[in-house]
């Protein structure tokens, strides 16, 4: 299968070069105006029926199971961030003073703090499993730098499928396999690649998987997924809201307080879920999401970039071996002697939007890229590396 190029299904005008999908996605056309229809309603609300806080939000889960393979769309929460997502997680873990949570070097910020005050509750330590220096050989020492890590004091890993800032992949399967072996819980923050890279829950079986939803995901700001096995199956949520109780969908009977909540992971969705405009649009979002298998939009990005990344190599600067790494997202090296303040005010001027990441400029692409917006993005870097 391939596919074309689908700009058409954005609203991106033709002199922007968008390559920061990592940061904040754009929006298919059809998201706007599931949107706008959305706000019309909320207008009269005279037309939104009760069972709209129920019903969408259950097609919503069953869209977002399908995306990561799961069977059984209950073990789906609908949460408003990946950090509340994990601090259900967290609230749901005990620890030892000799237990380890280990993490990631550089991970994002809402994949370390909570962890931080879980071993500070406890007096357990985090476990930072740096970056190797060797370049060339990254990917490989990294996966096995963490394998070696995990033994009889870990008690849970946290971590994504990709680092977020330069696109390295984890082996998940195998670092599964190694806390199995030690009963060490791994929790799978999936916001950097979900959507755009081939992940299966059957296949990894984490015990959650958390993941943003206004990224790879295309849904509004303020808008997440989690994934919860069965270690969760009866935890506590971090907050107590009526719609997830038992029964809820009886309106009238709320006030016949109900002690069970609704089946595995629905006590963790977020308060006021049946959010009408936020799943209106989430749910056309996954609509779209579906019809483009993760493993054709990883080859079509490899296809937009590849030359690009040639030439930038060429020019000094420094890209991981594509075997270990992922197409959608990844890191170019800048090198020591360029003004990374001079590339910045250069990518502004030309209207190419990417991140920065220490002296990593970050490239994140999808279907509505195309080989002129990298060749742009080389052309600009040469301007500022020519002399004058």
């Amino acid at each position: 299968m391939t596919i074309k190029n689908q700009r058409n299904l954005f609203d991106i005008p033709e002199d922007i070069a968008y390559l920061n999908t990592a940061s904040l996605s754009p929006s298919f056309l059809s998201i706007e105006e599931a949107g706008i229809e959305a706000i019309k309603e909320k207008s009269r609300p005279y037309v939104i029926p009760s069972s709209d806080f129920f019903e969408p939000v259950s097609q919503l889960k069953k869209q977002f199971a399908d995306i990561i393979g799961a069977d059984d769309h209950n073990r789906i929460a609908s949460l408003p961030s990946v950090s509340y997502g994990l601090a259900n997680v967290a609230n749901n873990v005990t620890l030892k003073s000799t237990d380890e949570i280990l993490v990631i070097d550089e991970q994002f910020p809402s994949n370390y703090y909570i962890w931080k005050r879980l071993v500070e509750t406890y007096g357990a330590s985090v476990k930072v499993i740096h970056q190797p220096e060797d370049r060339d050989n990254c990917g490989q020492l990294w996966n096995e730098a963490i394998l070696e890590a995990i033994n009889e004091n870990t008690a849970l890993v946290a971590m994504g499928q990709i680092h977020w800032a330069n696109g390295i992949i984890f082996n998940l399967k195998a670092i599964r396999e190694k806390t199995r072996k030690h009963d060490a819980l791994l929790i799978v923050d999936g916001s950097q690649s979900i959507g755009a890279l081939p992940f299966s829950v059957k296949e990894i079986q984490p015990d959650a998987l958390v993941c943003a939803g206004y990224k790879w995901l295309f849904g509004p700001y303020g808008c997440a997924y989690g994934y919860y096995g069965p270690y969760f199956d009866d935890g506590v949520p971090i907050e107590e809201n009526w719609s997830n109780r038992l029964y809820s969908e009886n309106l009238a009977g709320l006030t016949d307080y109900q002690p069970q909540y609704k089946p595995l992971a629905s006590r963790y969705n977020v308060g006021e879920n049946g959010s009408f405009i936020y799943v209106r649009m989430q749910s056309e979002a996954l609509r779209q999401v579906a019809q483009f298998p993760p493993d054709i939009i990883q080859e079509y990005c490899d296809s937009i970039s590849t030359s690009a990344i040639e030439e930038l190599v060429n020019l000094g600067f420094y890209v991981h071996k594509l075997e270990t790494r992922a197409k959608h997202l990844f890191g170019v090296e800048i090198p020591q002697d360029l003004n990374i303040e001079a590339l910045k005010q250069e990518l502004a001027k030309a209207k190419i939007y990417v991140s920065f990441r220490g002296r990593y400029m970050r490239l994140s692409c999808h279907l509505f890229n195309t080989k002129h917006d990298f060749n742009r993005l080389v052309e600009t870097v040469k301007s500022i590396m020519t002399p004058a």
